[in-house]
């Protein structure tokens, strides 16, 4: 990253230079040697717990609640929370017509159509390959940074997200993971969504200077509601609402506090002080949480051949961290 940082100094503004500064500050905040585990770090472990716990929580509110209504519904929500938090942390709402427009964009990408593909693809392929081609997303964000000039990507980084995409590929190969003529449209809206997340995180990676996370966070999910209500609508109506249970109630309220306040601004965060590639990385690590907490309350045990790729996974994420 140093080294993007000082082809960026040259010829750059006394407000560019003083966000890269801003940046490299908190990157030696958050980046400990010697093994040590980062804020960052810490903060994306947090991040990868509330994610793969969502798997389980979210499938239990589907059983009363919609898929649309359930995204429309949380994402409203997540919101006006945001909105809240925004005007009390930083006194205004206010943001320039061009960063409206930047996240504008960004939330309509990375919130409205992810989440409808990711929830139509779902539908039309199985969970083990859902968790397969999402776990390609590092990887797409890695190579489009590197292409696109955004971030440069180092061979162990690189190294790093491969060997975690092979632990993931041999997880999910041992719950019956196979790309077939019948789930290829579910396969191909799945890998579309996660392209759409690569696009996410590397434009909010590239808006970040000047702007707080808390600030991009709140305005591209504020962004994305829009859409994500009138895709919802038919479904919101005919939901009968005061039939739905108080955990279903639980794990929607779980959904939107946690899965996309809490999560979101951690991620943003980190995508801000260590970079697009590092933060993705962690992504890797969802399906072992999901697989865990799947043996605590579901029962199912992992096999050897899943624990063999959890190590990989694990491994892969190390490298990555390595300076």
């Amino acid at each position: 990253m140093s080294a993007f940082l000082r082809a960026g100094e040259a010829g750059a503004s006394i407000d560019e230079i003083d966000d890269i500064n801003a940046v490299r500050a908190d990157d030696d905040s958050v980046v400990k040697k010697a093994g040590g585990v980062s804020s960052a770090d810490a903060s994306m472990l947090l991040v990868v717990a509330i994610w793969g716990a969502n798997f389980a929580v979210v499938k239990y509110t589907l059983r009363e609640i919609p898929p649309l209504s359930l995204t429309a519904t949380r994402f409203a929500f997540a919101a006006v929370v945001l909105l809240i938090i925004l005007r009390v942390r930083e006194g205004n709402l206010r943001i320039t017509r061009r960063e409206l427009f930047n996240f504008a964009w960004l939330g309509f990408i990375g919130n409205t159509i992810y989440q409808v593909l990711f929830i139509y693809g779902l539908s039309l392929t199985t969970a083990a390959n859902s968790a397969l081609l999402i776990a390609v997303t590092p990887a797409l964000i890695a190579v489009f940074g590197h292409t696109l000039g955004i971030e440069p990507i180092t061979r162990r980084t690189f190294g790093g997200i491969m060997l975690a995409f092979a632990g993931i590929a041999v997880i999910m190969s041992s719950r019956g993971a196979a790309l077939t003529r019948a789930t290829l449209t579910g396969d191909a809206l799945i890998l579309c969504a996660s392209i759409c997340w690569a696009i996410y995180t590397l434009g909010v990676r590239r808006t970040a200077h000047g702007v707080s996370p808390l600030r991009i966070t709140t305005w591209t999910i504020v962004t994305g509601v829009p859409g994500l209500l009138v895709l919802g609508l038919p479904s919101l109506t005919q939901t009968s609402w005061t039939t739905i249970s108080t955990p279903a109630w639980g794990g929607l309220i779980y959904a939107a506090l946690f899965a996309l306040v809490i999560a979101y601004l951690l991620w943003n965060t980190s995508v801000r002080k260590v970079g697009s590639s590092r933060t993705s990385i962690f992504s890797c690590l969802i399906p072992l949480v999901a697989a865990l907490v799947a043996w605590g309350v579901l029962g199912e045990r992992p096999t050897l051949m899943q624990l063999g790729g959890g190590v990989l996974v694990i491994a892969g994420v190390l490298l990555t961290r390595r300076r």
